[in-house]
């Protein structure tokens, strides 16, 4: 794989809702085929900051957060993340996505906020879409509640997180997706208060039944290829 770019992700939350899988598929474009676990699919949504970007040769940096909802499907044996949405507090980073990586990038006011760290820190993360992006706002604070660690193969951890290609679609339904490159995560239990969390809604779903699964991800550094037309 070839290092388009290179990054940091921390203060990572992963909350999931397990889901009907008839709830998901039908929004999939041509080509995807729905992942399940035990016969559920999963939808999440991932508050994060993306640091130290850097394009290949660069020697300076962005950072930003970003918000996106995901669910899990595989092509041709490939098991990867699919993107709903992927909101970002940063303008000509979300223009250069959209423009050139074909990536459901939104624009978005965000704020994050933290305290302590390792097993003690806590993040504060607020999101709204600015107004030429179809609205939708999260807020909420979250942080682990244990100890950082890999997880097994076969694991519903390792089924959510493992995963090393993402794929989106244009507005023509065409499916891109890139490969991405980083050491297995370590995930500690994480508690979360969610106060608001449109994302379910602007892309067409129902707010899910029950609790989510929530993991909190230890910082990790992360390589990008470019992406490609499936």
């Amino acid at each position: 794989m070839r290092e388009l770019l290179s990054m940091r992700w921390r203060d990572l939350l992963f909350a999931h809702w397990r889901v009907d899988p008839e709830t998901v598929a039908p929004k999939l474009p041509d080509g995807l085929s729905l992942d399940t676990y035990d016969g559920d699919a999963y939808l999440g949504v991932v508050p994060f900051v993306m640091d130290d970007i850097r394009p290949r040769g660069s020697p300076f940096g962005l950072e930003f957060g970003e918000l996106n909802l995901r669910t899990y499907v595989s092509t041709d044996g490939a098991p990867g993340v699919y993107f709903f949405n992927l909101d970002a507090d940063d303008r000509i980073g979300v223009w250069f996505a959209r423009s050139l990586f074909q990536l459901p990038y939104y624009r978005a006011t965000m704020t994050t906020e933290t305290r302590g760290e390792g097993t003690a820190r806590e993040v504060s993360f607020r999101s709204r879409r600015t107004a030429d992006a179809p609205p939708a706002r999260f807020e909420g604070r979250y942080g682990p509640v244990g100890d950082f660690r890999e997880h097994d193969p076969g694991s519903l951890e390792s089924f959510l997180t493992e995963r090393y290609r993402f794929y989106t679609a244009d507005d023509r339904g065409r499916v891109y997706y890139g490969d991405i490159a980083h050491a297995p995560w370590r995930l500690a239990p994480a508690w979360a208060e969610i106060e608001d969390n449109g994302l379910f809604d602007a892309n067409g779903f129902d707010r899910p039944d029950g609790e989510p699964t929530l993991h909190f991800a230890a910082p990790i550094d992360v390589t990008a290829d470019r992406i490609r037309r499936l």
